[in-house]
């Protein structure tokens, strides 16, 4: 991806940043002949209603911009109130990201550098102060013609043969098997390892592709990080949110002993053992419990 050098605006002293307060915006090289020279200064009040979603201080809404030259669609995630310690700390330490969207950014770079299929981020920021206020924004491409799995999985069920489901069921799960091992290998976990959080071209959900290898993109990566002394720990946790959020037509309990056979054979040392399995089977229920209090209670 082509990108911009960072753009800071930052004062001199502390005191400076606590009463005037700091930014650091980023962006892809065509997004200002988008969004407009100015976008840092309107990016937090711009007003994008489509598909707007709010909660607990942030919104994300679906964004389209257009100029002579075509079309860009994109999500914006934004928060406005984050808490005061990360202000403080974004603060004390100016170049440090504590917003969520900043933070994504990083983890989306460092994502495609090692080479997994993610989104595209054209633009992130945050706005620290002044006193410790704390705000932040991304925005990333749209997967137009995309899909997530637990919706592209049983649509593959209504249009493919049964053989043909099969064939197309194992790729998939060989590469959702050597995603997760690669992530997994590095100490780094998603800690949101969900079926929604992988998207594939709708078009696939008509025919067995000869290759599955990178047509499955990995979302929304904020939470990411690297946890070597707690690599056990994570890794149980992501693999029981991917077998319990796996649970849609069409997948069937083969299909994630397969997964978790292809997974363990993907690493020549240190695959997990027994031991491991019971405590995913073991977190993968308490998911499953939390999942059916929930749905009581909507209900």
């Amino acid at each position: 991806m082509n990108v911009t050098p960072s753009t800071r605006t930052l004062v001199p002293s502390f005191w400076s940043r606590l009463r005037r307060g700091s930014r650091i915006v980023k962006q892809a090289a065509d997004w200002p002949k988008f969004a407009g020279e100015d976008w840092p200064d309107r990016i937090l009040t711009e007003t994008v209603t489509d598909l707007l979603h709010e909660k607990q201080g942030r919104a994300i809404a679906r964004w389209t911009l257009t100029n002579g030259a075509g079309k860009l669609i994109v999500f914006l995630k934004r928060h406005y109130k984050l808490p005061w310690v990360q202000g403080l700390l974004a603060t004390l330490f100016p170049r440090s990201a504590r917003s969520p969207g900043l933070q994504e950014w990083e983890h989306l770079e460092w994502a495609k550098a090692a080479g997994f299929p993610v989104p595209r981020a054209v633009a992130a920021g945050q706005f620290v102060g002044p006193f410790g206020k704390l705000q932040g924004f991304i925005a990333i491409e749209e997967l137009t013609g995309q899909l997530p799995l637990h919706l592209a999985v049983p649509l593959a069920t209504e249009r493919l043969e049964p053989a043909a489901f099969e064939r197309w069921k194992r790729g998939l799960i060989a590469e959702l098997a050597r995603i997760a091992r690669e992530l997994h290998r590095r100490s780094v976990f998603h800690k949101d390892l969900y079926f929604c959080h992988f998207y594939i071209d709708e078009s696939l959900t008509r025919t067995v592709p000869e290759s599955w290898v990178n047509r499955a993109t990995m979302i929304d990566l904020h939470r990411l990080g690297r946890h070597p002394w707690l690599a056990p720990w994570f890794r149980i946790k992501d693999l029981a949110q991917f077998l319990y959020s796996s649970e849609v037509a069409g997948v069937t309990a083969r299909d994630r002993l397969r997964f978790w056979k292809r997974y363990r054979e993907l690493w020549s040392r240190g695959a997990p053992g027994r031991w491991m399995e019971l405590f995913i089977r073991w977190k993968w229920k308490l998911y499953r419990r939390h999942g059916a209090r929930k749905k009581r209670k909507v209900a």
